[in-house]
């Protein structure tokens, strides 16, 4: 006959064991795991894309780092000449929190637009660099302005624009090119200014500045007219689930700092070892357990 004792602890072990296997799981599921897009050395992850040169060609060192911030710097034009540029991020997202900091320095580049005084922008769920065309100004996607004051007078930050696309406002379709923030602060150029947007894929986004949020817009899609969009691409009322981030040069000299990124698309199985709490949009093929 069988030790009862014995088969007691064996059996008491056995449900530990099996017990830990079906529990174990991420014991950090609420820490968020924010994501710096910028080393503060050199532009490793980031591409430029300037009209009128090819894909990847920082023309006259539009994009570079200065004292550890990323700049967008004029210093080598003689005159702008409409040399709209940006700065694509490597990587598509669709469910997101971006926070950044920037701030405008020194003086436009002669030749630049007079609206473009103090003026850059984070372009949001961008279409892929490699589809714009060589002359194309911007890129189809959702700009978050951002501006510094001029003169006298207000000229808040975190207006809307909307490059190829449409967006819904209070359930009303906008074809509008830009949408002024009329809740914000004028911020002078030399200062730095917090701002964070929080993209859920086609659903609702926020525009943030310094903690308020500014702007929020539902629904967007492509639509209206955008200079050297290749249309056959890019058909009219098409929901924009996802894309790339874009820093832009619209020619006056700009900086940013502590640029990163909380992914809200992950594991939401909460056996896996790699389950977020804070995920919105679940994703699988993500998924750890062992």
């Amino acid at each position: 006959m069988k030790n009862p004792i014995m088969a007691f602890l064996s059996f008491g072990c056995l449900f530990l064991f099996v017990f830990s296997c079906a529990t174990k799981q991420n014991p950090n599921t609420d820490t968020e795991e924010w994501i710096s897009l910028f080393n503060g050395t050199n532009l490793e992850g980031w591409t430029p894309k300037i009209k009128g040169f090819e894909l990847g060609e920082n023309a006259l060192e539009t994009f570079g780092v200065t004292d550890g911030n990323l700049r967008v710097s004029y210093a080598a034009y003689d005159s702008f000449d409409s040399k709209f540029g940006h700065l694509f991020y490597k990587t598509k997202f669709s469910h997101y929190r971006l926070k950044a900091q920037y701030r405008m320095v020194g003086e436009q580049v002669k030749g630049g637009p007079e609206w473009a005084f103090a003026n850059n922008g984070f372009m949001l769920h961008c279409q892929d660099p490699k589809t714009m065309t060589l002359n194309q100004d911007f890129p189809l996607s959702m700009e978050f302005q951002l501006l510094a004051g001029k003169d006298e007078g207000e000229r808040p930050t975190g207006n809307l624009c909307t490059p190829g696309c449409h967006v819904h406002i209070d359930g009303t379709l906008i074809e509008d090119h830009c949408m002024p923030n009329t809740k914000g602060a004028t911020y002078p150029i030399e200062k730095w200014v917090n701002i964070e947007a929080v993209v859920l894929g086609d659903s609702i986004v926020h525009q943030i500045v310094e903690g308020d949020t500014v702007i929020t817009f539902t629904k967007p899609v492509i639509g209206g007219f955008l200079e050297g969009l290749d249309k056959t691409q890019f058909k009219d009322g098409t929901p924009m689930t996802e894309g790339f981030i874009a820093l832009q040069g619209e020619s006056h000299d700009t900086e940013f700092r502590n640029i990163e990124i909380l992914d809200l698309c992950g594991c939401t199985d909460k056996k896996a070892l790699n389950y977020k709490s804070y995920y919105i949009k679940g994703d699988p093929s993500e998924c750890k357990y062992e």
